[in-house]
């Protein structure tokens, strides 16, 4: 029989928990829940297989904590039938687009994005809420038991949101917004590749909560720098004890420090104004001029060097007819040389003395690029909030979002990352500035970049002026400013704009597309059973189906759809030949045949498309003859 998919978010705990059985099988216990044996992890031993000694819990240690801490971890790894739902109405190029706009609570969608996009993200930005006590938060609600909460996950008010008003009279002001920002990040993690960097606009009011869950959920040692950014020119200040702040921060972190390499700064061409027999070269310094470039630090570096001016022949002995030289001060301190003796022996041949120093000969290789080469400054002084308003303006947006970050912040993070083809992540996108700079920067440099935004649908005041020209939530705002600002700029490239991704797919969170008989089938009575036509819910659309089971078999949710018929029967075709699906019912053994043909890797029905044990087994037969190695699914 076919397997039947589970429709939720990826069970992280479970997957934990076998990865500690694989390591450490004597830690792993079984139990009867509900009348089921379920696998759990015996603490108590993993610790004593980890330890020659027995950890005692209540040992005082340096850490990170506040209430709820323990209940946010969980929220992180806890699971959610949930779906993204696609709107064709609101997308761009639906057909065609690989970037995605994804409305709804960003804990909930990272959950649903962690299994498909598992390790592939390069780089995130994202611009939370400052928690300054004049805004919003995301109530997560800790007071559920974890079944209620799997439940109720996903829903929200009348309006459609699901955030308070953290104001700093709150007794649990810092709180609310750790357990907010913790699972988030946590989940954020996952989604990195393992040379991928995340960058985290924050402001004082923060800073070193946001520094301390990142350093606890990176590790201190993926902490990259701390990028101080000019907001203003100035401001009033209203009491006598103030200093003018003109700053936030960019806090940067990376997945894993071995794999990241950042992209330099071009300052010019080399430039080769020398000459001999091996050909042309430069000169370069052969003492040591960085911070670790003294006597004291490296003793062995330091020795006489004898130049002899007639036969221009160096040497570590003196012949009396030649000159020591020695490395000179740095910082009131004795230098010293780039080489030890032995190199210095093997090598010598490759120096030269001019101007009364040594250098090291660096000739010209027509292989080798040409560039100059320096690492950026992490002094953020030349992207003020000023621009952000700027970029809003030329879009016909002015006064349509508040704080709007300045699109080319954006550009010079994604400038750093050395690649051109790779997915942004921005789960707090707000006005979609993180989208227009990727497109920019795709037409700049022909880049093939890919973006994700996720927005919750937060309802604006009915007295903004946003509000008035027809706008009812912030993704409205957001996604408009992509289709202009993707408009503007294909239209500005001219010829060169043609191949230009300026499209998005927009998914909706929502509940799952599948009844509570799906999940519980035990909990339905006979009498219920007799009324019970089918277990997907009555709106939801084959096309929902299928987002819903592109994200539990990891299939990216940009990847390319084609919707088919044949004989009266709608299929669709994923990535070629990824997944074939058709969720029609009555299929019969000639519908099947072409859709083993294509030879897909999964195959997906709905289990009430076979309407008899015999048109199922026929079903798997079929595709066991013409394309043994599909995988065939049913929900």
């Amino acid at each position: 029989m076919a397997e039947k998919l589970e429709m939720m978010s990826s069970n992280i705990i479970q997957e934990n928990i076998d990865y500690i059985a694989s390591k450490f099988p004597n830690a792993l216990k079984e139990v009867i829940e509900n009348g089921k044996t379920v696998k759990k992890i015996d603490f108590d031993i993993l610790k004593q297989e980890l330890s020659t000694i027995l950890i005692d819990d209540r040992q005082e240690r340096y850490q990170m904590t506040w209430p709820d801490k323990k209940k946010s971890i969980l929220l992180a790894n806890s699971r959610i039938n949930a779906t993204l739902r696609p709107i064709k109405e609101k997308s761009v190029d639906f057909d065609n687009t690989k970037n995605l706009y994804i409305e709804g609570d960003n804990l909930d969608v990272l959950k649903l994005l962690r299994e498909t996009y598992l390790g592939k993200v390069k780089m995130i930005y994202i611009d939370p809420p400052y928690n300054t006590g004049n805004d919003f938060v995301y109530e997560d609600d800790f007071s559920q038991s974890a079944d209620t909460y799997l439940m109720n996950s996903g829903q929200y008010d009348e309006q459609g949101n699901r955030m308070i008003l953290n104001t700093d009279s709150n007794g649990r002001f810092h709180t609310d917004w750790l357990n907010m920002m913790y699972p988030r990040l946590k989940i954020a993690k996952d989604l990195l590749a393992d040379d991928g960097v995340i960058f985290m606009s924050i402001d004082d009011n923060e800073y070193a909560n946001l520094k301390k869950i990142t350093d606890e959920i990176f590790g201190e040692k993926n902490f990259i720098t701390s990028m101080p950014r000019k907001t203003v020119e100035h401001i009033r200040v209203l009491a006598d004890y103030e200093i003018q702040n003109l700053k936030d921060y960019v806090l940067v972190y990376c997945k894993d420090k071995n794999n990241v390499v950042f992209k330099k700064k071009i300052i010019g061409q080399k430039e080769y104004d020398f000459a001999d027999k091996n050909g042309a070269y430069m000169l370069k310094p052969f003492q040591n001029s960085g911070q670790a470039g003294t006597r004291a630090a490296r003793p062995n570096l330091y020795y006489p060097i004898y130049y002899n001016m007639k036969t221009q022949d160096f040497s570590l002995e003196s012949n009396g007819e030649s000159i020591e030289i020695l490395p000179k001060k740095m910082m009131n301190q004795d230098g010293r040389w780039l080489w030890s003796r032995e190199k210095f022996m093997k090598d010598k041949h490759l120096l030269c003395y001019h101007n009364n120093s040594i250098f090291r000969k660096e000739y010209f290789n027509e292989g080798e690029d040409q560039n100059n080469y320096q690492a950026e400054k992490n002094w953020l002084d030349n992207y003020q909030n000023r621009l952000g308003a700027l970029s809003l303006r030329k879009l016909g947006l002015n006064g349509m979002f508040d704080y709007s970050k300045p699109v080319e912040l954006i550009n010079f993070f994604i400038d750093l990352i050395n690649s051109i083809d790779y997915i942004v992540l921005d789960f707090f996108s707000g006005s979609s500035t993180t989208a227009q700079a990727v497109m920019e920067k795709n037409i700049e440099d022909g880049g093939k970049r890919r973006f994700i935004m996720v927005q919750l649908p937060e309802s604006i005041d009915i007295n903004s002026q946003a509000a008035k020209v027809g706008y009812k939530d912030i993704c409205d705002i957001g996604q408009e400013r992509i289709r202009r600002a993707g408009k503007k700029i294909k239209e500005e490239a001219g010829v060169l704009g043609q191949s230009l991704d300026i499209g998005f797919r927009v998914l909706k969170l929502d509940s799952s597309n599948m009844n509570d008989v799906y999940y519980n089938p035990n909990s339905i009575t006979q009498d219920l059973l007799e009324t019970t036509v089918d277990n997907i819910k009555v709106d939801r659309t084959p096309l929902d189906l299928l987002f819903q089971v592109m994200l539990e078999l990891g299939i990216e949710l940009s990847a390319k759809i084609e919707e088919k018929e044949l004989n009266g029967k709608t299929y669709f075709v994923v990535n070629e030949n990824d997944i074939v699906a058709c969720f029609d019912n009555g299929i019969d053994d000639d519908l099947t045949k072409e859709l083993a043909k294509i030879k897909p890797i999964y195959a997906v029905f709905k289990d009430s498309s076979f309407t008899t044990d015999s048109a199922n087994i026929n079903c798997e037969q079929i595709f066991k003859s013409i394309s043994p190695s599909t995988t065939i699914k049913v929900i």
